[in-house]
């Protein structure tokens, strides 16, 4: 007979108890996309993804942040009447809950007032004390509730306007595993709840719930502070994100379960509805959190004191069959812009009650490929393109205009506009008397197309698209109440160039697929021209737009001063003309249409100047 040496025997038995310990739990993140007001409408839908995930056998639902009223609904905040049926809208989805542990996005309203300037005798007190909430249900019933703590007051972003911060944090002990649930900008910081959570409440899961807006590269910076947050606090995170658009903002979904080691276990799909599932292990018999090989148990130094709640739940225990995680499509960084642009257009569409959308299709680049992303988001039949051909416009622009379209599938309109421009400067002939022709009789031109857009609208209840790209907006090289005239602005936050890649990417994809969309190589490749007199290049009034695009990164995403841009090597005097530029047009950009936000600082919530504005430096 062998005998086992007894340290072996000892790390044997211990071993047979770990397994015999361990726990699982299936989580289910529902990354979908609410509507900003719909309360019924998201209730319905919340209530479908509930049983999917219900039929996964998940033991543990998570909505995302604000998934009862959409995020973010701004100034609806401020009605005690949306307060209300909010909560009834929360009151009706909690009796979906039987058997189950479901953490929502809500809002919630406490019994104080909210004090403007308590240092202030006889100042006003403001609106009612109103939380960013999570609640968690089980049973039907809320069994504990989290405030959001960290409120973001920057960028597209107006938290503190509306919500008080959360002073306290969550543990919530479900069926023994202790859970800390948190709210989006909550996670960001290393020295946020998630830091007491773990080391004060031994949470073992953290579940954060999110509406996190989508840019550039937004989900690799997303992803390398998560994994950051999990090893440095050694604790399992689930971070469940929201998807779709909402007016200038789209939210890219893409949630992530990462482990305690930084491994993500699970992602949810880009710019998709998805049910993210997952199986987690724990021990069931560890009595405090270890970190580091330190015990965070007795740390001194605590920000939110933790608040703790027991919520165990008598449940079967059915055999469940194992959980394969689907493969992930990584996408490129053009390719994600081109998908954020597509879920943007087609849910400011449809949740604004359009069916139909109408172009100005000039020929050029930038109305080529709000043509492409429109009809990607709507289905070729519900884009009208219009062109609308001066003397001015080339033979190209009508041929190349006529392929685009043909290429797409879509109808087009021709209605030109020469004799309309020669009544107008006849009708104007007398108030300009001696008056050298400038750009007010080429703006004339765009102010025709404009109003033939909007009557088109009126006519058949399209919404107008317009075809600005940034590097455009920023400069002001662009006519108000005429191309700028339109109901959304699809490629608003993006540069020049990035347009050119754009629409590369997309005669990419279509020529892999053998599918119909392409645009046509000599729109790609032509010089820009308004076309609004003869022989008109873009490069005779702007710098080249691969320099341009650098000065404007520089000066709106980044802030930089005239200096510090000339230090990247571009000639002081076109530095000098394009902050002028930037700097006169605000008062033009204030009266455009809003569009996507695809960049870390677009134009609009992101950089919100004073119009009247005397400080200049350059």
């Amino acid at each position: 007979m062998a005998f086992l040496d007894k340290g072996v025997l000892h790390s044997l038995i211990g071993m047979r108890a770990f397994f015999f310990a361990m726990k699982t739990y299936r989580i289910a993140m529902v990354q979908m996309n609410p509507t900003v007001g719909d309360l019924r409408g998201n209730v319905r839908a919340m209530t479908k993804w509930l049983k999917e995930a219900r039929r996964a056998q998940a033991d543990i639902v998570v909505f995302p942040e604000l998934v009862i009223t959409g995020y973010p609904p701004e100034d609806l905040v401020l009605r005690k009447s949306f307060r209300l049926d909010a909560r009834l809208a929360l009151d009706h989805f909690m009796k979906q809950c039987r058997d189950l542990t479901v953490v929502v996005g809500c809002l919630e309203e406490g019994k104080g007032r909210r004090v403007n300037n308590p240092t202030l005798l006889g100042v006003p007190s403001g609106p009612p004390q109103i939380f960013n909430a999570a609640v968690v249900i089980q049973n039907c019933q809320v069994v504990a509730t989290c405030h959001k703590s960290l409120l973001p007051n920057y960028g597209v972003f107006d938290e503190s306007r509306y919500f008080h911060p959360g002073r306290h944090a969550l543990v919530c002990v479900i069926n023994g595993l202790r859970v800390g649930v948190n709210i989006c900008e909550d996670i960001w910081s290393a020295d946020g709840p998630t830091r007491d959570q773990v080391s004060q409440g031994q949470a073992e899961l953290i579940i954060n719930i999110n509406a996190s807006p989508f840019h550039k590269g937004k989900h690799v910076i997303r992803e390398r502070m998560l994994t950051q947050r999990a090893r440095e606090n050694g604790v399992i995170l689930s971070y469940t994100n929201m998807v779709g658009g909402q007016d200038e903002m789209v939210f890219d979904g893409h949630s992530l379960l990462v482990d305690a080691q930084g491994q993500v276990m699970a992602r949810g799909k880009s710019f998709e509805e998805d049910l993210v599932l997952a199986d987690l292990q724990f021990d069931a018999q560890l009595p405090s959190r270890i970190v580091a090989g330190k015990t965070l148990k007795g740390q001194v130094s605590v920000s939110y004191p933790i608040k703790q709640v027991v919520a165990n739940m008598s449940v079967e225990e059915p055999k469940k069959k194992a959980i394969m995680q689907k493969p992930f499509v990584k996408l490129t960084s053009v390719e994600e812009v081109y998908r954020a642009l597509v879920v943007g257009v087609r849910d400011y569409v449809r949740k604004n009650h359009f069916s139909t959308v109408v172009i100005g299709i000039s020929g050029g680049i930038d109305s080529a490929l709000t043509a492409v992303i429109a009809a990607d988001a709507l289905g070729p039949d519900a884009v009208t393109g219009v062109f609308m051909p001066s003397k001015f416009t080339s033979r190209a622009s009508r041929t190349d205009s006529r392929a685009l379209m043909r290429s797409l599938k879509c109808p087009l309109l021709t209605i030109p506009i020469a004799r309309m421009w020669k009544e107008y400067l006849s009708l104007m002939a007398t108030a300009f008397e001696n008056r050298p022709h400038d750009a007010t009789e080429e703006n004339l031109q765009a102010r025709i197309r404009g109003t033939i857009l909007m009557a088109l609208s009126n006519k058949f209840g399209h919404l107008v698209l317009t075809t600005g790209n940034k590097s455009e907006m920023s400069v002001g090289y662009a006519t108000l109440y005429g191309d700028m005239a339109g109901g959304f602005a699809v490629i608003k936050d993006v540069p020049k160039m990035l347009v050119y890649e754009l629409a590369k990417y997309r005669n990419r994809q279509a020529f892999q697929t053998q599918a119909k969309g392409l645009i046509p190589v000599r729109i790609i490749e032509r010089p820009p021209s308004a076309e609004l007199k003869d022989n008109q290049m873009d490069q005779d009034f702007l710098p080249p737009y691969e320099v341009l695009d650098r000065i404007l990164e520089a000066y709106v995403e980044e802030d930089r001063s005239l200096e510090e841009i000339v230090q990247l090597g571009i000639k002081p005097q076109m530095v000098r003309q394009v902050l002028a530029m930037v700097d006169r047009s605000e008062y033009k950009r204030r009266q455009s249409p809003i569009g996507i936000k695809i960049t870390p600082r677009a134009l609009g919530k992101d950089r919100r100047m004073p119009i009247t504005n005397r400080y200049v430096k350059h």
